[in-house]
């Protein structure tokens, strides 16, 4: 069976803005990176919430190559965000950004965000890319801190996405979702589960927006034209999860 067609990109006559959105955790562009771009450019994304960006040495060239070779531009993130990293189209005005480092926990990976206010069309709307920790405990706390974040953006709308490290049922991915709308749950298309690549049984990375925003579809682009099983499998660790998304104009 064909997969539903998921809508192209485009500004409706009332200027707001059909958007695709993509959320995924690239481990650090270790893999094959020719499959990663043809994957995400397969997407077509507007903006791209990446998770696991190079961080250390040399990352801003890695960063780079990634952005050239998909059609898109390094908005902001990397390094400075600890790992998540913003990717957009030339469709998207950027009107701020900021990288924000959450509190240290001494022996783990220090986690961040990495956020920006942008416009495309008449829609103004903030973005979130998060990376949350493998322990529980702190895991909610940056959910809590991420929802403190979008609130701070001070944006009529809001979209974050990322690697939870947390399933649907956990504490901290019912914390966003009470927040906010789970666009999987909302508009499910494509599949479900993102972890792993070889044999995914669990859903750890998510799309939310705010209310207001239309969710059109969202999920794993297996069977997306462009988008075959073996690049998902040698891209990266994760799937990707892709959202169409409109965003009313503000």
């Amino acid at each position: 069976m064909a997969m539903p067609t998921l809508p192209d990109s485009g500004t409706g006559p009332d200027g707001s803005a059909l958007i695709r959105v993509l959320s995924y955790n690239i481990r650090s562009m270790r893999d094959d990176r020719a499959a990663l771009a043809r994957v995400i450019s397969a997407c077509a994304p507007d903006v791209v919430l990446v998770q696991e960006a190079p961080r250390f040495f040399r990352w801003r060239k890695r960063a780079a190559w990634l952005a050239a070779h998909t059609g898109l531009v390094v908005l902001g993130g990397g390094a400075p965000a600890t790992g998540p990293l913003l990717l957009c189209s030339l469709r998207v005005t950027v009107e701020r950004t900021e990288d924000i480092l959450l509190p240290r926990t001494p022996g783990l990976h220090r986690r961040g965000f990495a956020t920006a206010v942008v416009r495309i069309g008449g829609a103004r709307f903030g973005l979130l890319s998060c990376h949350l920790s493998l322990r529980a405990a702190e895991r909610h706390t940056q959910a809590g801190a991420l929802l403190e974040r979008l609130a701070a953006l001070d944006v009529p709308y809001a979209i974050a996405a990322g690697d939870l490290n947390d399933r649907p049922t956990g504490r901290s991915f019912r914390l966003l979702a009470g927040a906010l709308r789970d666009c999987w749950a909302v508009s499910p298309w494509g599949d479900e589960y993102t972890s792993t690549p070889a044999d995914p049984r669990q859903r750890i990375d998510a799309v939310f927006v705010t209310e207001g925003i239309e969710v059109l579809g969202c999920g794993v682009p297996r069977g997306l034209p462009g988008v075959t099983g073996a690049d998902l499998r040698a891209a990266t660790d994760h799937l990707p999860v892709l959202a169409a998304l409109r965003v009313p104009a503000s």
